[in-house]
């Protein structure tokens, strides 16, 4: 429920505008004054403010900086009486949204109303989708032709059914957990409401949790001003927790508050506020091993698994194959002006036998990359990269010599095969980190370790 405050000095103003507000279906503070405006805009969450500039002895232009210095983005409209327009005006070259001359019907009054709020609800989209942290959506629906695909969209369907049920997605990274989990959010009552999606990764546990939870002016050193965090700005939506299995153990604590109580508390704030928002989260990890080895809650983990989504890898969809390909091949032939048509057989064969370590990230970049550099109507294996034509199925064991591996000794000819194995992978993935972990079936920690032991370096990303 909208939040509305009404800051007048005349009694009956209050009171007729706070009865046609509630009326509609808002909350409504009032306050008669600029001192008990500001205290009620520093303790409570306002949407919006409508702000008399004729407050007696105050000026309510004053006010309304003040107001501005305690929430930046905070909505004013102005009520003004006949004779200060040009104060009016001065108010909006400081930012306030509207001005309403008195007297004013309450006609008038609810469109201004509902306009600012819904202002006010694009302002916050757009400042999510402007996050580094945040993936715009691309429209892209779920494809594929095989079973395990149409089981995951059953499950989608049956779970947007239900705004509160929380939803872990699982599988390797590239799998397409975000579209699952933008599907679930669109397909839902909710998909009005914001989509704001989090990398728990991508950032330090302070600056995590920051911007998820929101911090109240001077908190810390750089905390200037109030800010709502992800959790807020989600309100009546969907918030995605991508890579759960990377947050730090402190804040998992936090997290399992908020799924109990539907409320969070602001970093240096001393009152909760509720919040009404369906949690997706996912991960690459295997959250019982982290559980095992003391990285995971374990409650967490059961209030998160309420709806548990499982993506299989794409070298475990070989049907879907043909199809993604040929998704991405009429996508990026229109984009790039091409004229392809369609996959010749045996560039279709390569594919299928390729193990997509990337998944179906990786399967989009390599046809992008095709569109780029040639041209249709048929894509050939010519067209196809290296690492596709020259890799059927799996990393091949590197060639062992078993003479010279005896007269070294297991240790040091297990070292030998060890590097081996690793730099394959690697080159293989183009040295992607992450996706060589995937291929070796170890925790990406344990590769890097390994890597360093070796004298090996990862010159590519560690993948997402």
């Amino acid at each position: 429920m909208e939040k509305i405050l009404i800051i007048d000095d005349e009694a009956f103003i209050r009171e007729n505008v706070e009865r046609i507000l509630t009326d509609d279906g808002y909350q409504v503070l009032c306050a008669a004054s600029g001192t008990e405006a500001r205290e009620i805009v520093a303790d409570e969450d306002v949407d919006l403010v409508l702000l008399d500039l004729n407050l007696g002895t105050e000026d309510g232009i004053e006010v309304l900086k003040e107001l501005k210095l305690l929430d930046p983005e905070l909505l004013v409209i102005i009520i003004t009486g006949f004779g200060s327009v040009e104060s009016a005006v001065d108010a909006l070259k400081l930012g306030a949204f509207h001005y309403m001359k008195k007297p004013f019907k309450a006609d008038a009054l609810r469109v201004i109303v509902k306009l600012a709020l819904q202002t006010q609800t694009l302002r916050r989209e757009v400042r999510n989708l402007r996050k580094g942290d945040l993936t715009l959506f691309e429209n892209v629906p779920l494809v594929g032709a095989g079973e395990g695909l149409k089981e995951i969209i059953r499950q989608v369907k049956e779970v947007a059914r239900f705004p509160l049920s929380t939803v872990l997605i699982t599988g390797e990274s590239g799998t397409g957990k975000e579209l699952v989990a933008r599907t679930i959010h669109h397909l839902s009552d909710r998909r009005e409401a914001p989509f704001v999606a989090i990398n728990c990764a991508s950032m330090p546990v302070s600056l995590l949790e920051s911007e998820l939870f929101g911090h109240e002016k001077g908190a810390f050193t750089d905390a200037s001003q109030r800010k709502p965090g992800l959790f807020e700005e989600a309100h009546k939506g969907t918030i995605f927790l991508d890579e759960i299995g990377e947050m730090d153990v402190s804040i998992q604590a936090k997290l399992l508050r908020v799924l109990e109580d539907r409320k969070i508390r602001r970093v240096g704030g001393t009152r909760n506020i509720d919040i009404d928002v369906r949690v997706i989260a996912a991960t690459n990890r295997n959250l019982r091993d982290a559980i095992r080895e003391g990285n995971f809650r374990e409650d967490l983990y059961y209030r998160l698994n309420v709806f548990p989504i499982h993506i299989p890898p794409l070298r475990e969809r070989k049907e879907d194959i043909p199809v993604l390909a040929k998704f991405y091949l009429d996508r990026y032939g229109r984009t790039f002006n091409r004229s392809f048509q369609i996959i010749s057989a045996e560039a279709l064969r390569l594919l299928e036998t390729h193990p997509w370590p990337g998944n179906i990230r990786e399967m989009k970049n390599v046809i992008e990359r095709i569109c780029i550099m040639h041209d249709g109507p048929e894509l050939t294996p010519n067209h196809l990269p290296p690492e596709i034509k020259q890799t059927e199925g799996s990393v091949a064991p590197p060639a062992t010599d078993v003479s010279a591996d005896l007269a070294q000794g297991l240790e040091a000819a297990t070292d030998r095969y060890e590097k081996q194995l690793i730099a394959a992978a690697l080159a293989m993935t183009g040295n992607n980190v992450l996706q060589a972990a995937q291929i070796l079936k170890i925790p990406r920690g344990t590769l890097r370790y390994k890597m360093t032991r070796h004298g090996l370096h990862g010159g590519g990303s560690d993948g997402g």
